[in-house]
């Protein structure tokens, strides 16, 4: 563990980024490093990995704390895995909240921290999935990789070999804390600290489990088939109840945030759950009309143009767009029409040409006689 990078390094931001700061720096490196991007590259998966991994934390404000105060060891509970006969010793520093709560906000009277066996949320994860333009549309099903903290499977999360179970801890009688009385000027203080026999947890742990160090809790790269609802789009998050980290003491696990990445189109674009494209047509085409063939997201439809369809022209195919998230219903596909005025001519195509613009008039331009209309009343003395 000792070789693990800094978490702000590995995003690429500094310990005073905001959280706008921290999340879009994840997303950038996420979309870099994602295995969808880069199929069959170890060295991608590993860097996502230790992304993910290091947004985890930092988007989250509590384990932001801890890593602020303590590093790895703040939100690891693999790190300082020789953290013999203590059940969480420090590896797990979910309590840590409570324990300085108590140093700091007990005052004269030194106050008892909550109980530290009762049941705890586990901690909210996060990943990212790349999608294609039509899976986001239509929703699929997709694999994706997560690394989360579980319980121990060789000890069913209690820290104890199999045929022991954990002990009170005689020292501070399970309550995790031990208080002390200091004489000052103003007279006996008394404050509460972090039991030293069992660092916390009121729990003695005499036969660690040899798979998790007596911690109940082992972090393991996971994967999982998600399904992505029809409609999503680039950004979106998606709220799996949980699929985060394990609870404490038997409480529910936590949630995994998976965001949204949807890779670009070579055809469509997209505005809320409508489709826009440019379909290019023939200088003919445009002047005689045309059947032309539009592509959607359902297929290939015909379509005519009218004859003398001006450049930048639009058109709708209603309900050819997007499902609406979590409704009926579909967005709809525009199509804009781009003139293509044709180069490389020969000299027969260019002649050809010629001989219809003189025997072009007036009716055939319209616009270019209003122009030109306006233009001489301007200047006109």
């Amino acid at each position: 563990m000792a070789d693990k990078r800094d978490y702000y390094e590995v995003l690429g931001v500094d310990k005073s980024a905001s959280d706008d700061e921290i999340k879009k720096a994840y997303r950038k490196m996420a979309k870099k490093y994602h295995p969808d991007l880069h199929p069959g590259d170890a060295e991608a998966e590993k860097n996502f990995k230790e992304v993910n991994e290091a947004y985890e934390v930092l988007s989250d404000s509590e384990k932001k704390s801890r890593y602020d105060q303590f590093g790895h060891a703040g939100v690891d509970p693999n790190y300082g895995a020789g953290g013999g006969g203590y059940g969480g010793g420090f590896g797990d520093f979910g309590d840590l909240g409570d324990i300085f709560g108590s140093f700091f906000g007990g005052g004269f009277g030194g106050g008892r921290r909550a109980n530290p066996n009762a049941p705890r949320k586990g901690a909210d994860t996060s990943t990212s999935v790349v999608l294609t333009f039509e899976e986001a549309a239509k929703g699929c099903n997709k694999k994706i990789k997560l690394t989360r903290i579980e319980n121990c499977a060789e000890c069913g999360g209690n820290g104890c070999e199999k045929g022991h179970n954990p002990t009170t801890c005689p020292t501070c009688n399970g309550s995790g804390q031990i208080y002390v009385t200091q004489r000052t000027p103003f007279g006996a203080m008394q404050s509460a600290r972090a039991c030293d026999s069992c660092r916390g947890t009121g729990k003695k742990i005499d036969h660690p489990c040899k798979v998790c160090n007596g911690k109940g809790r082992v972090r393991r790269t996971t994967e999982r088939e998600i399904n992505i609802p029809a409609g999503v789009d680039d950004g979106q998050y998606m709220n799996l109840r949980g699929g985060g980290d394990a609870g404490v003491n038997g409480g529910p696990n936590g949630d995994l945030r998976v965001e949204i990445t949807v890779r670009p189109h070579p055809i469509f674009e997209r505005d809320g759950f409508d489709v826009f494209c440019e379909i290019p047509v023939s200088f003919t085409q445009a002047a005689l009309g045309a059947d032309i063939t539009v592509p959607t997201l359902d297929g290939k439809v015909k379509f005519s143009i009218h004859e003398g369809t001006q450049p930048g022209d639009e058109f709708k195919l209603k309900g050819k767009g997007i499902q609406r998230l979590n409704y009926s219903g579909r967005g709809d596909q525009y199509v804009k029409i781009i003139v293509e005025i044709p180069k490389n001519l020969n000299k027969s195509q260019m002649e050809l040409l010629k001989k219809f613009e003189e025997s072009a008039d007036d009716n055939c331009y319209k616009k270019r006689k209003g122009f030109f209309d306006k233009v001489k009343e301007f200047f006109k003395d």
